[in-house]
């Protein structure tokens, strides 16, 4: 498996978990009446994932053929 392709799967993991780990931060602070700023992480790792992909593409179909 190439490096982009592994990659898009652990991109999509860490950024699950950070996600989760955001979200229990968010429902703590609203029980003790605080308010948090929720980050961009979908955003960011939809992102990554997105140019994660067209790297994988243009790998397979560029590079592959000149071996």
């Amino acid at each position: 498996m190439c490096m982009f392709c592994a990659a898009i799967p652990a991109t999509a993991a860490v950024a699950a978990k950070l996600n989760h780990d955001q979200q229990v931060k968010i429902h703590e602070a609203a029980e003790s009446g605080e308010t948090l700023q929720q980050k961009p992480i979908k955003v960011v790792a939809g992102s990554v994932i997105v140019l994660l992909v067209i790297g994988s593409v243009v790998y397979h179909t560029q590079f592959n053929s000149l071996l």
